[in-house]
């Protein structure tokens, strides 16, 4: 797994003082019981929304027969990835995540969230400066190391998901936000599947890059980036956790 990318607090409250800790404009308030003191993201019960339960036809894609150039792939969906910024009330921590529907449904890391206070989440959008919250936790899950959540706003651009698993070598591109470097692109294959939600690629990624989007050639995303399976190896031993995991909760 990788840590998410501890960043100096002092230096992080610098930016998000530039941002307003508001809603999408189009939405008004924002949830207080997601603030309360000494409540964290792994403590918030799941809850069903009407609007979580898209049907899926909606939300998993019928793959077409044109395959797209990792140019295009980025052009059409960087935007929909975008930077997670946590706290634990003295420690400042940056990860990824992804829309998945155009009503801000969202994927990311659990352990991006674990740990951390609800109420003290910080979503950026690629190119806009407003710091998103999130409206709700759909549902959490440790071991597939997921957090299907939504946050408070609409209109978003999303990557659709893959209605099957890549096969060992096709090709997968990584987009997410390593070392805070907001959405950088890589490319590689599917190295081995190590678990029936485990797969092994060689897309770089690094810390920070925890939650973001692994897509395959179609548009389609098809994993949850995650992290190395040994920190410092020069083999390129990096996973992510299949996007399967988070479809039996968006049905």
């Amino acid at each position: 797994m990788l840590k998410r990318k501890k960043i100096k607090y002092s230096a992080v409250i610098l930016f998000l003082s530039a941002l307003l800790f508001t809603s999408c404009a189009h939405k008004s308030g924002h949830r207080r019981d997601r603030e309360r003191s000494g409540t964290t993201i792994a403590d918030y019960q799941d809850r069903k929304s009407s609007r979580s339960t898209s049907r899926r036809s909606k939300i998993v894609n019928k793959r077409s027969s044109e395959k797209l150039e990792g140019s295009q792939i980025f052009e059409r969906y960087g935007s929909a990835v975008f930077m997670v910024f946590t706290s634990d009330g003295s420690n400042m921590f940056q990860g990824s995540g992804f829309f998945i529907d155009n009503n801000g449904l969202a994927v990311s890391n659990y352990h991006v969230f674990k740990g951390t206070g609800i109420g003290m989440e910080q979503i950026k959008l690629v190119g806009d400066d407003t710091a998103y919250k999130v409206a709700e936790i759909i549902t959490k899950n440790e071991d597939s190391d997921f957090i299907l959540f939504r946050v408070d706003c609409e209109n978003t651009n999303y990557i659709p998901i893959a209605s099957d698993k890549p096969k060992i070598g096709e090709k997968v591109y990584a987009i997410g936000s390593p070392r805070g470097l907001e959405n950088t692109f890589s490319s590689g294959e599917v190295s081995q599947w190590r678990a029936d939600f485990l797969m092994q690629i060689s897309a770089l990624i690094d810390h920070g890059s925890s939650g973001g989007a692994l897509i395959n050639e179609y548009g389609e995303v098809v994993g949850i980036t995650s992290g190395s399976f040994a920190d410092g190896s020069q083999a390129n031993l990096n996973y992510a956790w299949s996007i399967d995991a988070v479809k039996p909760y968006i049905n």
